[in-house]
C-alpha cells in the first residue's frame, strides 16, 4: 500500500506570484481550506516545502 498525505489549504492565493499559485493547482488546491490526499512523493513533498505558508500538512497515512 502506497502511503499517502493529507494537505490542507490555509492561505489565500490572492497576491501571490503566478508560480505559487500554479504549486497550489498542481497539489489540487484552489479554494481556502479544501483538502486534497496525495501519494507521499518527493516532488509532491517539494511542491509542499516551496509553499508552507500556504499549506499544512493534516495527516500521513500509511
Amino acid at each position: 500500500m502506497a502511503k499517502t498525505i493529507v494537505v490542507k489549504q490555509v492561505g489565500s492565493p490572492i497576491r501571490r506570484p503566478a508560480k505559487q499559485r500554479a504549486t497550489l493547482v498542481g497539489l489540487g488546491l484552489n479554494k481556502m481550506h479544501k483538502i486534497s490526499e496525495l501519494e507521499d512523493t518527493p516532488s509532491v513533498r517539494g511542491m509542499i516545502a516551496k509553499i508552507p505558508h500556504l499549506v499544512e500538512i493534516v495527516e500521513e497515512r500509511g
